[in-house]
């Protein structure tokens, strides 16, 4: 999966445009069977917002919270390799996903993996919000990765592996459920306090009208390193 981003930057479409991303991701299972049962998960917690304005080196941050460039300006992080999530059972291989051609953002072929949106920071960046994204199940029924998100609680703990580097744990703090023609612009912003976003599919699902109709956002901050 190798998008054509221009010389490695993605397109204004993919990134700029909440409401592209929204979509592509609420179509991803337009065969699902586990839809009609699924229970509208509830929202919790705050949205971690970043405060305004952004001090310190420029994040390449554009005005819809977009980056601008596929590079971190506090120099290279370990890419995302797993993520797992004790509580829940939730133990998964992660692997980097960019745009399409049409300016999409590429979704995982395997429901039972998650990509990470490698135009924006990775999980340990110092600044800005890490997204991941997931199936909640594939066009056969079979659950994916991301229908875990269900089930996840205030506190729970979430683990990254990462590629030559020791893991980063995060805390969940809130979850939403949205829209799928509203996903916050602040999901891909490269500026102030750290963040992991966690994005799938959520109910409705409405074949007539391309699937799923809202998305589910978890959000979870850095825990502190002791010692």
């Amino acid at each position: 999966m190798r998008p054509s981003t221009g010389g490695g930057r993605p397109t204004a479409a993919a990134i700029g445009t909440a409401a592209v991303v929204a979509a592509v991701l609420a179509a991803l299972l337009a065969w699902s069977l586990w839809q009609t049962e699924a229970p509208v998960p509830s929202d919790f917690g705050d949205r971690p917002r970043a405060p305004e304005p952004a001090v310190g080196p420029s994040t390449g941050a554009g005005h819809d919270g977009g980056p601008s460039e596929a590079r971190d300006p506090y120099g290279p992080v370990p890419e995302p390799t797993g993520l797992r999530i004790p509580r829940v059972s939730l133990d998964t291989r992660v692997h980097g996903v960019g745009v399409e051609d049409d300016g999409t953002v590429e979704i995982p072929g395997d429901a039972g993996r998650v990509g990470w949106y490698r135009h924006g920071p990775a999980p340990g960046a110092p600044t800005g919000s890490a997204v991941l994204i997931g199936h909640v199940d594939d066009r056969t029924g079979d659950l994916g990765a991301f229908a875990k998100l269900y089930e996840v609680r205030k506190g729970d703990d979430i683990a990254v592996a990462r590629e030559d580097a020791p893991p980063v744990r995060y805390e969940v703090t809130a979850r939403e459920v949205v829209d799928k023609d509203r996903l916050p612009d602040e999901v891909f912003r490269r500026h102030g306090r750290p963040v992991l976003t966690l994005v799938t599919c959520a109910p409705p699902y409405d074949r007539e009208h391309g699937g799923y109709q809202r998305n589910l956002l978890v959000y979870a901050v850095p825990v502190p390193e002791h010692g």
